[in-house]
């Protein structure tokens, strides 16, 4: 495991363009933490990384976002699924399987599908540190 230590916005979008670097078509992130701790902000990273010209925003309402880069990305928020069916109903098999990078945020809402080669990134805010300071882990599995 790798632990990350950010000290504002720009440093953990910089953290996740220099771990894009690593990325492979296939890959998937699961992507955890509370609300507003900065995993939007990670994405952007990643999506500056993997050369997206376009603006992320967290696909809330839309459940996936797609964005075209040196690899394409797949943006998810699951917060809203109520079950793994309704991911399948979405394509979700086609996105995680294929040849793009997979950004899964709320990945426990869906634990039964996800797969077992998978990066695990949680990013925790440490207010006794300070208002922005962030904590990014990232494990790989399988």
């Amino acid at each position: 495991m790798m632990i990350y230590k950010s000290n504002s916005l720009k440093e953990t979008q910089n953290i996740a363009k220099g771990f894009s670097k690593s990325l492979v078509p296939g890959d998937v992130i699961c992507l955890s933490g509370d609300l507003g701790v900065g995993k939007t902000s990670f994405v952007q990273g990643l999506a500056q990384g993997l050369h997206v010209n376009a603006y992320i925003t967290s696909p809330t309402f839309t459940i996936v976002n797609c964005y075209d880069g040196t690899l394409p990305l797949y943006h998810f928020d699951v917060y809203r699924i109520n079950d793994s069916d309704e991911m399948f109903e979405i394509g979700y098999e086609e996105f995680v399987y294929g040849n793009g990078i997979s950004v899964i945020e709320w990945p426990s809402r869906i634990a039964d599908i996800l797969p077992e080669k998978r990066y695990d990134i949680t990013v925790k805010k440490d207010l006794s540190v300070h208002e922005n300071y962030r904590e990014i882990n990232i494990e790989k599995r399988g």
